[in-house]
């Protein structure tokens, strides 16, 4: 039954009776069928924007709602309503979608914002193929900037079906039909009639850009074209945490600083700084369980990308090769020269790096130059210099995408970080009175004598 505040809208439908055209209408009205259906499903979205749901909570949802007394109801429709019940309280939120290569209005938002604050919506959800690092830091600029009482969200597709894979691949669903819910849902949304997609192509700027630098040139201190790049980074290292989530069966997420993650302004102003003076994008994942994040770095100077991780070597060996060997024992395969590993030295040593297949070989190559010296900590990274491939906006990607999960496969998940061993009750030291006032002051005239 339709809410009494509302002259029109429909309950979201799994089956919707919809134009055969109106694939976002359709793939939204199955979404938030799921979403007031599965009770695992809403609590893994709605917490994301800040709601928690409880066996108490009650979730309807609604598409091409028009609120009563809605001035341009024809006009300005948000293409669905999430409405939250806990106990007396109740939260709501506008649902904006786009499928395909359709990206967000920020006007159209704007609007949307207008219609929440009139009638008492606490926040609009923006939903499309775009990315976004966090749902509070909204991938439309225009969007970001506006100040407004009402927030927008925002959920990529992708985040969707990444949250219902893992849902189903943990063996969260405990209802049975409900599980069977997420599976359909799984198999529409990965379907192409669906209109899904990942992060596929880097935008024309990044070509533009790659022959500047490349022509040595350097990037003016404000370039537009650096933003739009730096955008479309951040968009790719979503998606490429969201592609790790998958592969792996667990929460695979963006490591940020607490600045960056609370402020994306001053996120942007330190990458477009690094860009302009290193050349260089980074991003860093965070795996669950994984010895240290996974550190990535596309090098427009060199058209090369790393991959790799860092680990803090072993303080219970004394030397640099009884060290570095701990490292190699844990690295598992064959690989070309793409691997290398770069080993840290304490004070104004410089470090040094090394093929991995030089070390296999001969691992007391370390120790050449460093006499007296132990190492305090290994990167171990995979770098591919790309040439004429790095510049293409889709090879680029793809690259990324098959780079990344290659290291993990092949070297992260077998590594393991140090930890020192728990201390020892010594044998002369078992029972508490060997460790009593008296027995200390027995040992210190014993070793006194």
């Amino acid at each position: 039954m339709r809410p009494e505040f509302l002259s029109k809208g429909e309950e979201a439908r799994l089956f919707p009776v919809l134009s055969t055209t109106s694939k976002e209408g359709r793939t939204t009205s199955i979404v938030l069928a799921c979403l007031a259906f599965v009770d695992e499903f809403s609590r893994a979205l709605l917490q994301t924007v800040g709601q928690r749901t409880g066996k108490r909570s009650k979730i309807e949802c609604y598409t091409e709602v028009v609120f009563k007394g809605q001035k341009n109801g024809k006009t300005d429709r948000p293409d669905g309503l999430i409405v939250l019940s806990t106990g007396s309280r109740v939260w709501k939120a506008l649902v904006e979608a786009k499928v395909r290569n359709a990206e967000i209005d920020a006007a159209q938002v704007e609007k949307y914002r207008a219609v929440a604050r009139e009638f008492d919506v606490d926040c609009v959800i923006t939903i499309s193929n775009q990315f976004a690092t966090r749902p509070d830091h909204h991938p439309i600029e225009a969007v970001r900037k506006q100040r407004s009482k009402v927030p927008v969200f925002h959920w990529s597709w992708m985040k969707i079906l990444t949250e219902c894979d893992l849902l189903i691949n943990n063996d969260v669903v405990e209802d049975s039909e409900q599980l069977l819910l997420m599976k359909e849902l799984r198999r529409f949304l990965t379907h192409e009639s669906a209109g899904i997609k990942g992060f596929e192509r880097m935008p024309p700027e990044w070509t533009a850009i790659n022959k500047l630098i490349s022509n040595g040139g350097k990037l003016p201190a404000r370039s537009p074209e650096a933003e739009v790049v730096i955008d479309a980074w951040h968009q790719e290292t979503k998606d490429l945490s969201l592609i790790l989530s998958r592969q792996t069966e667990t929460t695979v997420k963006e490591r940020l600083s607490r600045k960056h993650r609370t402020n994306p302004a001053e996120r942007r102003k330190d990458e477009l700084s690094l860009l302009r003076e290193d050349c260089q994008l980074r991003a860093e994942l965070e795996i669950d369980n994984a010895a240290a994040p996974v550190r990535i770095t596309a090098d427009l100077a060199r058209r090369s990308i790393d991959v790799g991780m860092s680990l803090r070597a072993p303080e219970d060996r004394k030397t640099a090769k009884a060290r570095l060997n701990w490292l190699l024992r844990q690295i598992k395969g064959d690989f070309t020269d793409d691997l290398h590993v770069r080993l840290n030295w304490p004070g104004r040593s410089e470090a040094t790096q090394f093929p991995y297949v030089d070390l296999i070989e001969d691992p007391s190559i370390v120790e050449a130059g460093k006499h007296g010296l132990t190492v305090y900590s290994f990167d171990i990274f995979l770098s591919k210099r790309l040439g004429g491939r790095f510049i293409q906006q889709t090879n680029f990607i793809s690259e990324v995408e098959a780079l990344v999960p290659d290291f993990y496969r092949k070297v992260g998940q077998n590594l393991t970080a140090w930890q020192m061993k728990p201390p020892k009750i010594r044998e002369e030291k078992k029972e508490a009175e060997d460790v009593s006032v008296e027995a200390i002051a027995e040992a210190q005239q014993a070793t006194s004598d």
